[in-house]
């Protein structure tokens, strides 16, 4: 088995499907897929056009979600008859207003799940995603994944596909104008694989075009895989040991799909009996909830703070209790190092994508900001989702974007608290007793009660009886009122009523 060998663990219950990848132990990456949450990348909708912004150049798209979608200039797509098209081809863009039109139905596939508030966002320049190929229904370019270097194998696996591709049209007796973008696990593969992926692709394709013809706006036409199988389409690859799936069914559906698109992973599907839950075995759950949480803890006795908010994640880094045996310098320097691959797991675990910005501590030596640097380049390579790294800043921040792909793990299993409203903090019991003396006084200018009486949690009431009742019975003194005090077990400390009575 390699050092680095990855095992897939799924696990499969009606509501949910968690799968985690674990490597020497140590879980890299999780994916949680719930039946009501289900994600929306890469699905295909005949939408309509709800409202066009001239402004934003942009427009909102009704595909039938709570949320209208969002289709931006850039993201249509014009052929070269000069109706829409993607604004990346050298031709200037049309203002969108002259493309576009409310009530008009249009073809749409979501590139990027709602996040927050934010609606899905749209693109009509479509594809669909196979195992070894994604296909380009409107454009006949064949294009070849970046992380494919060798210029000669690029221009051998385009040779490859173009020839593929036209010999599938002629023994079917159709001309297909579309073309294919060839991913990285079709670097080794053989014609039948490519063969198969072409025909797969096509014919989906055809069952798409069927379904406008008989549907209307708004209307799903095409929805991605279940996550079980985009574990074998995406994620899985000759460096994999095993697919466990604790679901007989599901494992026995994960066979049948494999053996049609994936054959060569056949073997490495297996199905748990155990008697102990899979992710228990394996300790997975105790790493979920680690990774809710804002702390990290390093083996060396340092740590890292990471704190996510809408614009960015922060990651601060802390030697903690960790005193190196020769100097402060290697002490700090041990840390980061630590640090740079924690970070790196972590990102993957949680799933933080957008603005990431590392506060590593600081270091003298600019030999050792470049090892730390160095380390967490090499970290980060083992991610499949794009991560760019800049060097360190003025500030002595090191900044990393990592492309959004869905949402981030704690906002698919967590929601902002309702007692401090996501803040992460609440007011003092003193705060709030001010608060309160100065609501009294606000309505004593207004109203004339008999008495006034202070609802509140079991802290402030604590607080008003004990080191607060002077400045109370000042003020009903002040008042010429008497302030009677009630405690409300189910109160926050920042919920409170003043009843007039």
């Amino acid at each position: 088995m390699k050092p680095n060998a990855e095992d897939i663990l799924i696990n499969v219950t009606p509501y949910e499907t968690r799968v985690a990848i674990v490597i020497q132990g140590s879980v890299q990456e999780l994916h949680v897929e719930r039946g009501a949450e289900r994600g929306l990348v890469g699905n295909l909708y005949l939408g309509r056009v709800q409202r066009v912004l001239p402004g934003m150049q942009s427009a909102f798209i009704d595909i039938g979600l709570e949320r209208a979608a969002f289709l931006h200039v850039a993201d249509i797509y014009i052929d070269k008859l000069g109706t829409a098209r993607s604004g990346r081809h050298d031709e200037p863009m049309k203002p969108i207003e002259k493309i576009l039109h409310e009530g008009q139905s249009l073809l749409v596939q979501v590139i990027k799940d709602p996040i927050g508030t934010k609606g899905a966002r749209l693109s009509t320049q479509l594809s669909i995603a196979g195992r070894m190929l994604v296909y380009l229904p409107q454009d006949p370019h064949i294009g070849i994944s970046q992380k494919i270097g060798n210029e000669a194998e690029r221009a051998a696996l385009r040779e490859r596909v173009q020839r593929l591709a036209a010999a599938a049209s002629a023994a079917a007796g159709q001309t297909d104008n579309g073309g294919f973008i060839v991913r990285t696990q079709a670097e080794d593969s053989s014609d039948a694989e490519l063969a198969a992926d072409i025909a797969f692709l096509r014919k989906t394709w055809l069952q798409i075009t069927a379904a406008m013809q008989t549907q209307g706006a708004p209307a799903l036409l095409y929805q991605d895989l279940s996550l079980t199988q985009r574990v074998l389409r995406d994620i899985a690859h000759d460096g994999t040991a095993s697919i466990q799936v604790d679901s007989r069914f599901n494992h026995q559906q994960m066979v049948e799909f494999g053996q049609e698109f994936t054959p060569a992973l056949v073997d490495k599907l297996v199905h748990y009996r155990g008697e102990r839950p899979l992710f228990d075995v394996y300790g997975i759950d105790e790493e979920i909830e680690k990774a809710l949480g804002r702390r990290v803890d390093l083996k060396s006795g340092g740590y890292l703070i990471i704190d996510q908010t809408e614009a960015m994640t922060t990651i601060d880094v802390n030697t903690g209790g960790y005193v190196g045996v020769r100097s402060f310098d290697d002490t700090i320097f041990k840390t980061n190092l630590e640090a740079a691959q924690s970070i790196a797991r972590q990102l993957r675990l949680r799933n933080l994508g957008g603005i990431i910005i590392v506060d590593f501590i600081d270091m003298q030596g600019a030999e050792h900001r470049d090892s730390v640097l160095a380390e967490l380049r090499k970290a980060l390579a083992r991610d499949r989702v794009r991560t760019t790294v800049n060097g360190f800043s003025q500030l002595g921040l090191v900044e990393l974007t990592r492309k959004r792909t869905r949402e981030s793990l704690a906002h698919m299993l967590c929601e902002p608290c309702p007692v401090c409203a996501g803040r992460g903090e609440v007011k003092t019991p003193r705060t709030v007793c001010y608060e309160i003396l100065r609501e009294i006084l606000r309505e004593a200018r207004q109203f004339n009660p008999k008495e006034f009486r202070i609802l509140a949690s079991q802290g402030v009431i604590d607080l008003f009886l004990e080191e607060e009742s002077q400045n109370l019975a000042s003020l009903g003194d002040f008042i010429g009122k008497p302030i009677s005090l009630a405690v409300e077990a189910l109160y926050s400390q920042e919920q409170y009523d003043i009843i007039l009575m």
